[in-house]
């Protein structure tokens, strides 16, 4: 298989790309834990969210 003259380009351009996506990957799903355990702190501080099932059942 040839890539041609362009071929470590290519190769680095594709490196390069899955590197960012997987740091992507990695800080959304830390960023996620984080939120949810701020999250749970503050319910458990008695803090309601508006947007949750309590408010549903207020209406």
């Amino acid at each position: 298989m040839s890539l041609g003259p362009y071929a470590s380009f290519v190769v680095t351009s594709y490196a390069l790309v899955t590197t960012v996506v997987l740091v992507l990957i990695v800080w959304i799903a830390i960023d996620y834990r984080r939120q949810k355990a701020r999250l749970r702190e503050l319910e458990a501080g008695g803090v309601v969210r508006r947007s949750g099932r309590a408010a549903a059942d207020i209406r």
